[in-house]
């Protein structure tokens, strides 16, 4: 009779369904430059927090240097649910809202601290929301540093660059920016800027330490303006629909992982500006050339008239919160 029960019950066992183990949720992670950068160090911290919080749940793949999409088409791309998470620079975001253009006006910004304190006012934090009518969600600004001039000659007043191309995002902020000091601005990916440089189709280019160190462009030209003249950060991104489809707990616990590596990657930022910009001038490849205050005043008067062209897009009033930053 024993032996009677068992058989039934193994029998039964049998004709039961297996338990279905659900596949891990992906995240891709599209970025356009190299791992040791402060972005790409602050995306490797975030795969291996999810590893550790989210293991077999939640899986993050990541693709840097552009490998799979540049930041011109990664919005778009995400849109269509062809990835889940990017960084671009909030350059690129101007096809989505005028109002991140605020981040690109030049001299807005005395320093990184100033860009901090107002990323991190309420009128910084209600960016994040800007993008919600094209179903994107931002999750927290990423640093990377403040922008200096590269070029096959020596700069030093707004005059020095009459004539001459740089590259620029793409960004109608920038464009204009040049052009009111009568350069000729030129939009080009990222990816491209080395060659660009390299076989001289451009003059020069603005970027942050970390990136003309990362990308070598340092070894393709001549001098480096110390100018400040702007800032490069990027917006941690997502889309709507992925966001929130996911449960409550798991996006809660991912949001967690973002925050805790976008702060790590912003402290690697701040260091590696300053230990990427000794790198370059150790390197003796370029000059470096300091502005005093008068010279930069130069720069200010003639690039600043850029702000009253496109405050009616952005808005007086964020234009005048990111200007009170620099008095806190």
């Amino acid at each position: 009779m024993k032996l009677i029960i068992i058989t039934i019950f193994s029998m039964i066992t049998l004709a039961l369904p297996s338990p279905v183990i659900a596949d891990p949720i992906i995240i891709r992670f599209s970025h356009v430059v190299p791992e040791n950068t402060p972005k790409g160090k602050m995306a490797i911290k975030f795969k291996e927090l999810i590893d550790k919080r989210l293991a077999g749940r939640v899986s993050v793949q990541i693709f840097p240097n552009g490998k799979l999409y540049s930041d011109s088409t990664v919005l778009v791309a995400m849109q269509l649910g062809n990835l889940e998470m990017a960084a671009p620079s909030l350059s690129v975001f101007t096809q989505f809202t005028k109002q991140l253009q605020v981040f690109d006006l030049p001299f807005l910004f005395k320093d990184m601290a100033a860009v901090e304190r107002f990323q991190q006012s309420v009128a910084g934090q209600k960016l994040l929301s800007s993008m919600d009518k094209e179903l994107m969600v931002g999750l927290g600004y990423l640093h990377n540093g403040m922008k200096q001039l590269s070029a096959n000659d020596l700069i030093k007043s707004p005059s020095d660059v009459v004539g001459k191309i740089f590259r620029i995002m793409d960004s109608d902020v920038l464009e204009a920016q040049f052009e009111a000091v009568d350069a000729i601005p030129l939009k080009k990916p990222y990816e491209e800027v080395f060659a660009l440089l390299e076989n001289k189709s451009v003059d020069g280019q603005e970027n942050s330490w970390s990136n003309i160190y990362a990308k070598r462009f340092f070894e393709v030209q001549n001098y480096i303006t110390e100018s400040n003249h702007g800032v490069l950060d990027y917006l941690v991104v997502t889309s709507a629909e992925f966001w929130y489809g996911l449960p409550e707990i798991l996006r809660s616990e991912i949001k967690s992982a973002i925050d805790e590596a976008i702060n790590y990657g912003n402290n690697i930022a701040a260091i590696k500006a300053e230990e990427d910009r000794k790198k370059i001038i150790d390197s003796g490849k370029i000059q470096l050339i300091y502005l005093s205050s008068e010279e930069r005043q130069h720069w200010v008067d003639a690039m600043t008239s850029v702000w009253k062209m496109f405050e009616q897009d952005i808005g007086k009033d964020l234009i005048d919160a990111a200007v009170k930053a620099n008095q806190e």
